[in-house]
Parts: C-alpha cells; sequence; structure tokens
C-alpha cells in the first residue's frame, strides 16, 4: 500500500486546503478563499511539479472552503470535483454565488486584498456524491459520509485502507491544544448523530479542515472532546437562556471560553459572533423551545 502524503498548502490560516498525494494520485481536500486561490494554486503547482491535480474534495459549500477551487481548475482544468449533491445545487444558485463573493471580499479587504480576479461562476461540482457512494481516486478508495450539522450539505471521505478520514466542521473546530469549538450551525441533534457517526468508523488519522491531520492518539482525543464540548456548550446556552441572558450576553460568554490563541487566528471576529448567534437560535428552538 502506498504511503500518502499530506500537505498544508493554505496560504492564510483561515484558509482550508490540503494536498492529499500518493505519488500517483493528487486531492485537493478543500480549497480556500477565492482571494487566496491564485497562491493555493501555486504552492500546489510547486509541488506536484509537472503533475496534474486529479481531484477536488470539497467537505461543503462554505466560501472559505469552496470558492478557491475554482482558480485551482483554472490551471488544471481536467481535474474532478468531489462533493455532496446538495453542495452542487448551491453552487448553481446565482443568489449563492453572490452571497459568497460578498463574503470573501469582505474578508478581502480585511486581509489588504483589494483587486483579485473573480472566478466565482466557474463554481462546479463533476461528481455530485451522496451518502456511503465510493469514490476511486487513482489507488485509493474512498466512502462519502454525510456529516449535517454545520451545514446540511456537510460531507467526509473515509479511506478505509489507510483508516483515515477527512472531516467536517460538523465535528468540531480544534484548537491546536486538544480543545474542541462546536460548529452545529443547522443542527444540534444532526452534529450529535454525525460525531456519533465518526466515533463508529476504523479511523486511525484525521485531516481537519482549518487544522491538518492528526494522529492516531490525537483523533482519539479529538473525537472524545468533540462529542463531550458540543454537549456541554449546548447545556450551558440552555442554561443561560432560561435565566434570561440575552443573545449577546450568550455571544461573550462564547467568547470567552473559545475565542483566543489558534481559534483566534483562525477565525474572523464577527463571523465567529454572527455563528454563535446561528447557534443560540438552533439550541433555543431544538432544546428550549419545545
Amino acid at each position: 500500500m502506498k504511503k500518502i502524503k499530506i500537505t498544508d498548502v493554505r496560504a492564510l490560516p483561515g484558509d482550508s486546503a490540503f494536498l492529499i498525494d500518493d505519488g500517483k494520485t493528487a486531492i485537493l481536500y478543500d480549497s480556500g478563499f477565492a482571494f487566496t486561490g491564485e497562491q493555493v494554486a501555486e504552492k500546489i503547482g510547486k509541488l506536484l511539479g509537472k503533475r496534474s491535480l486529479d481531484y477536488i474534495f470539497l467537505t461543503h459549500s462554505h466560501y472559505d472552503h469552496a470558492l478557491g477551487s475554482a482558480y485551482a481548475l483554472k490551471r488544471w482544468p481536467e481535474a474532478q470535483v468531489v462533493a455532496g449533491q446538495y453542495a452542487a445545487k448551491i453552487f448553481a444558485k446565482d443568489s449563492a454565488k453572490a452571497v459568497m463573493r460578498e463574503l470573501d471580499k469582505k474578508f478581502a479587504l480585511r486581509c489588504g486584498v483589494e483587486d483579485y480576479e473573480d472566478l466565482i461562476d466557474n463554481l462546479r461540482v463533476d461528481i455530485p456524491v451522496s451518502d456511503g457512494d465510493k469514490v476511486m481516486a487513482g489507488d485509493l478508495e474512498f466512502t462519502v459520509i454525510n456529516l449535517p450539522g454545520h451545514t446540511k450539505c456537510s460531507v467526509g471521505y473515509y479511506c478505509e485502507a489507510h483508516k483515515l478520514l477527512l472531516s467536517t466542521e460538523t465535528i468540531g473546530v480544534y484548537d491546536g491544544k486538544g480543545g474542541v469549538v462546536p460548529s452545529y450551525l443547522v443542527g444540534y441533534q444532526m452534529a450529535l448523530d454525525s460525531i456519533s457517526r465518526v466515533e463508529k468508523l476504523d479511523v486511525e488519522s484525521v485531516l481537519i479542515p482549518h487544522y491538518g491531520l492528526l494522529d492516531k492518539e490525537q483523533t482519539a482525543a479529538y473525537l472524545k472532546e468533540a462529542k463531550k464540548s458540543a454537549v456541554q456548550t449546548a447545556e450551558e446556552i440552555v442554561r443561560m437562556l432560561k435565566s434570561g441572558r440575552s443573545k449577546s450576553e450568550i455571544i461573550e460568554a462564547f467568547k470567552q471560553k473559545f475565542y483566543h490563541g489558534y481559534i483566534k487566528i483562525i477565525y474572523p471576529v464577527d463571523a465567529m459572533e454572527l455563528n454563535t448567534g446561528i447557534t443560540v437560535d438552533l439550541i433555543e428552538r431544538e432544546l428550549v423551545s419545545v
């Protein structure tokens, strides 16, 4: 069995883009922002030399994960883009692409980038997949696993031969020191069910968006902490809601608990506050207003 090499090809920490290569087949796992797309493609080109990028595996449709794919495709137009069927439908909507374009430009300005080629209309999915589908990427076989909770379109890719999971943010955002920030935006129970699905897999390493590869020991600890943090955070939000705390107060409490260190580097504060507000509303609907 060929050894897999996984390389971080992000242009900045907030990106999510990693190159998976067994020497024969090269896969880009997530692709980063639009405004960093050219830089990510340049990094990949230096690693591959005269070889081509063969596949792009997207975990979900958010702009910081998917938009860079259009720039990789500009350089390697024959690469095949793999994503969930739900994500493929989102990419086909002009309204969705307009929102992604606006969010990308906003963050680009924050990073000092004012001008870059707009290829967002070129987003595409060549291989739309569903839960349980098999994707053969050269000699590497991946099983698609629906992992909704962060988004409805979130999917993971499991390579049983290497006991490797290409994960998604539904499981939780790793803080680099053993902590996990819950990231359920569309379904709390969905997220718990997704975490449970991953726990049942024979996994020795997990590739995590916005961070990188965890080894066997780190993977076991990450999955344990992911479930614990997801449940405890929901319980804390419920307690604060029932005690009359406002949404802004709960967001501030969330920031005090999680928004520091590596998380602060990869997570823009306005996005963090927006997503936390969505999480608060979600928990209120699922666990309080019943």
